[in-house]
């Protein structure tokens, strides 16, 4: 007698069964994420319920900054939502993130180990990296001194520094390409130059290497940066759905390939400054960085750090000193155009302290108040660093009395800050005095500290410093010779667009006029 097939006789086939068991392990899984036992006298991180597989993915919609801080409305300062398998702590609240990220700031200082991120400098970068240890500490403390030696604030009567030479070189560059491009009588995106001129400087202080701004190896550079920030901002699911990491994937496949490209690039200029290198005379940010590691020395003789740690280094100090500054200066004149009196008061400010005849230094800011307030005012109001990339719990912690377990990746939503109605009069105004002592004489540093662009804390961006530094000169350099305006009949559309560094739609209708 033939015996009944294996459904009739109650039994799953293999195949069912697989499939079955893989539905309870997920579940079992995601409710251990959710379930994980709170110590007594802490209490449960609140959030909104997500969706299965994907969380809170759909509740983000196209502007996760504004849909977060939404959402802290409701739950609170220290909430946890769920992306994808993941979940994801978001901090709010000025006081809350000082607390974390600076008062807790060992409990809060790793990063999460995305999938994408190992990509970075092959998993070694110095920001996106997952490490937070010894090794990390001294590769910060590195690239932070090799840093001040070529962008330090000089005093007043000393020589300049390399920033202030190379800013002022690119500066009255920008300048005569913008004085060419007004004889065509068309309106032009100033934002495409000023891209071309960062890039250069950056590249001046890491390699000591100018290029023409037709050089085909500089707009590779630019290309590759843009191209970097694009696919970082369209986000990788893959970070918090790990079963898409085995499907095809044309956008984490484009995203590797341009960190190989990337490092490639880096290492040959470093291998090249090998040839050349003079312990002597240090031209740039990669000969000090040589010249330190064949400093380090073990008891073999061997050279303790290598090149591709070098590669590494000057690769996160590219990146911190590029777009940051790129979009900071295409934010500023978007303002500039937009508020015609304002851009009058801070070319009023520059006549008067440092006249018409010498160029900007970085040791005017102290002496020129309202332009150092219109800088705060464009980073706050534009907040085009919605969020610090990402942090991660180092231990089990608490904060706020909520139980927080280690390795819980962190959101810190800097937007939020910066809006926060309860830390700024009219949050949604652009209103520069702001940031000034009630004599107009001075900044408020108050004020001034509460401003979120950089992050806070031991991962606080490495390239800050130099980024306000050179926004500073490009700035006060051009205001110094031009007037920044639109066509007639045009207006500027400071809608910011959502990425990992938000920008503003393109206007292709500036114009200029030559002050003297």
């Amino acid at each position: 007698m033939e015996a009944a097939p294996l459904e009739t006789q109650g039994v799953l086939p293999v195949t069912d069964l697989l499939i079955a068991c893989s539905i309870s392990c997920l579940v079992l899984m995601i409710a251990k994420t959710f379930w994980k036992p709170v110590p007594q006298g802490l209490k449960r991180l609140p959030g909104p319920r997500g969706y299965p597989l994907v969380g809170n993915v759909p509740d983000l919609g196209k502007d996760p900054h504004l849909a977060l801080t939404e959402m802290s409305q409701h739950y609170g300062d220290v909430m946890q939502i769920q992306l994808g398998t993941r979940p994801v702590l978001v901090l709010s609240g000025l006081e809350t993130i000082r607390q974390a990220l600076v008062k807790q700031g060992e409990d809060f200082m790793g990063r999460p180990d995305l999938y994408s991120f190992q990509f970075i400098s092959e998993g070694q970068s110095l920001t996106f990296g997952h490490d937070s240890g010894e090794t990390w500490r001294a590769s910060r403390k590195l690239a932070q001194s090799a840093l001040k030696t070529f962008s330090a604030s000089p005093s007043p009567n000393s020589a300049s520094c390399l920033l202030e030479e190379h800013v002022s070189n690119e500066a009255d560059y920008l300048i005569l390409k913008f004085l060419e491009l007004m004889k065509a009588e068309k309106g032009f995106d100033p934002s495409r130059y000023i891209v071309i001129s960062v890039a250069n400087v950056i590249c001046a202080m890491c390699f000591g290497k100018r290029y023409g701004h037709d050089d085909q190896e500089l707009l590779s550079i630019v290309n590759m940066s843009t191209d970097f920030g694009e696919a970082a901002a369209s986000g990788n699911p893959s970070d918090f759905i790990p079963i898409l990491r085995y499907l095809p994937n044309r956008t984490m496949r484009t995203f590797r390939d341009l960190n190989r490209r990337f490092a490639t690039f880096m290492l040959k200029l470093v291998r090249d400054h090998y040839t050349t290198f003079d312990k002597e005379h240090l031209r740039d940010i990669t000969d000090s960085l040589i010249d330190h590691c064949q400093d380090k020395v073990d008891e073999n003789g061997n050279v303790q750090c290598s090149d591709q740690k070098i590669v590494n280094l000057v690769g996160d100090l590219f990146g911190a000193g590029f777009d940051t500054v790129t979009t900071a200066l295409s934010w500023s004149l978007m303002y500039l155009v937009t508020y015609p009196e304002i851009q009058k008061k801070i070319q009023e400010e520059i006549d008067q302290v440092i006249g018409r005849e010498r160029k900007p230094r970085l040791a005017d800011r102290s002496v020129l108040p309202y332009t150092e307030a219109f800088m705060l005012e464009m980073f706050r109001h534009s907040s085009f660093l919605p969020f610090t990339i990402p942090h991660c719990t180092t231990r089990d912690t608490a904060l706020s009395g909520f139980y927080i377990p280690k390795n819980t990746c962190v959101f810190v939503n800097q937007w939020q800050v910066n809006h926060d109605a309860k830390l700024w009069k009219d949050p949604s105004s652009f209103r520069p005095e702001r940031f000034l002592t009630a004599d107009g004489a001075g900044i408020n540093r108050l004020e001034s500290e509460k401003v979120l662009s950089f992050g806070l804390g031991k991962r606080r961006c490495i390239g800050e410093s130099i980024g306000r530094g050179e926004v500073f000169l490009f700035l006060t350099t051009l205001l110094q010779k031009l007037e920044f305006s639109l066509r007639q009949g045009q207006t500027a559309d400071i809608t910011p667009l959502y990425g990992l560094t938000m920008k503003h739609k393109k206007c292709e209708h500036f114009q200029i006029r030559q002050r003297f």
